[in-house]
């Protein structure tokens, strides 16, 4: 069986109530599929009626179920009729054997009712009646393509508006007020290295901040990106070692040799192997984000790094402290039980997610990785076309 490509769009209700994360989880956790893909959408009025009408004629055998969904998608996923601001859909791609039918069976049926939670529209969406069997509230928390034509078709569509209404879509509930700022948050290789509940988690634990998620984009870092976000980070290195590295050295030759070394000149020595260790450092990280080392001179081949990230930016009141309370310290060993880091860390580098520490370098971080990037089209183009 030839691999296919689904996609998963998180409403904006879902989106609103900050259970992004725990959907997320569903899906990377309950399926051996690869997660590819993801973008933020502000559908415009345009894409909203043109999505709707796919919906309402995709299935001849389910009418009312079509009619359901599409009238949904005119009321919810249409830009507010008082202001004009668009409201967020976040888009997820996946890709593997059957990988629509997979998608598909996790989400569960738009009527979901068992109250079980054994899908995702069990757990996350609503389907109420009233005695007479009237739907009084539906809520399908996301909607996701039953077929392989209609997941080609919606692709399409929704590609050929990645560029115009997709990347940072700003969040009208915090938009405008004083002291906001935007942060961005990237979540590491070590999240997606095998289907788990990590990244989905580390986004729920997020959600305690109060904030907004208005980007999100799932992409391979290569070494020059690399180089340039962890560029900072080589005078740090240095730095610390000359500090830290001057007590522990005089304090390794007194063991050995059975003589006091004043900490002054084993720090004196430690500056001139402080370059040293940050190169060897700073190769390591590099290695790490991107599964080569500087050194090697070697891009990948293919176009395509080995190792995956997740940036999200996150938008609020004080977001950059907020973020990085939640995130705990660098070292997993020292952050405050329950943040992310004590959870998911494993030691300084290896420590689940980076958050940007100012309003400025989250400027210059998601640059870097080009968070507003629409990565979704090319995917789209490779298995459905143009």
């Amino acid at each position: 069986m030839s691999k296919e490509l689904a996609f998963v769009l998180i409403n904006p209700y879902t989106i609103a109530k900050s259970r992004t994360g725990g959907v997320i989880a569903r899906y990377t956790s309950r399926t051996s599929l690869k997660f590819v893909g993801a973008r933020m959408f502000g559908p415009s009025a345009e894409l909203v009626e043109e999505y709707a009408d796919l919906v309402r004629h995709g299935d001849p055998s389910s009418p009312q179920t079509c009619a359901a969904l599409a009238d949904y998608i005119q009321v919810h996923y249409a830009p507010d009729a008082e202001t004009g601001r668009r409201r967020r859909v976040m888009m997820l791609l996946f890709e593997g054997e059957d990988a629509v039918q997979t998608i598909w069976d996790v989400t569960g049926n738009s009527n979901s009712r068992s109250g079980f939670g054994e899908t995702v529209r069990e757990t996350f969406g609503d389907f109420i009646t009233d005695a007479d069997g009237k739907l009084i509230h539906f809520e399908p928390a996301v909607l996701v393509a039953p077929t392989h034509d209609r997941a080609a078709a919606s692709l399409r569509l929704w590609a050929s508006y990645a560029g115009d209404d997709g990347g940072i879509i700003a969040s009208g509930d915090v938009s405008g007020g004083e002291g906001i700022e935007r942060t961005l948050v990237m979540l590491k290789p070590d999240n997606f290295r095998y289907p788990s509940l990590r990244a989905g988690s580390i986004i729920d634990v997020l959600s305690s901040s109060g904030l907004r998620i208005v980007a999100v984009n799932k992409f391979h870092m290569f070494m020059a990106q690399a180089e340039q976000f962890y560029g900072p980070v080589r005078d740090v290195l240095a730095r610390k070692f000359s500090d830290i590295g001057g007590k522990r050295l005089a304090q390794c030759i007194t063991d050995e040799f059975q003589f006091e070394v004043p900490v002054d000149v084993a720090r004196g020595f430690c500056d001139q192997l402080g370059c040293l260790f940050a190169t060897s450092q700073f190769e390591r990280i590099v290695e790490f984000m991107t599964g080569r080392r500087p050194s090697d001179g070697v891009e990948a081949e293919d176009g395509e790094a080995p190792e995956e990230c997740l940036a999200l930016v996150y938008e609020g009141v004080g977001a950059v402290e907020k973020i990085r309370k939640i995130l705990g310290a660098t070292d997993p060993s020292k952050a405050e039980p329950g943040s992310v880091r004590r959870e998911f860390g494993s030691n300084i580098m290896v420590n689940a997610a980076h958050a940007s520490d100012s309003v400025e370098n989250a400027a210059r971080e998601m640059s870097i990785v080009k968070v507003d990037e629409d990565r979704i089209t090319p995917r789209v183009a490779k298995y459905y076309g143009a």
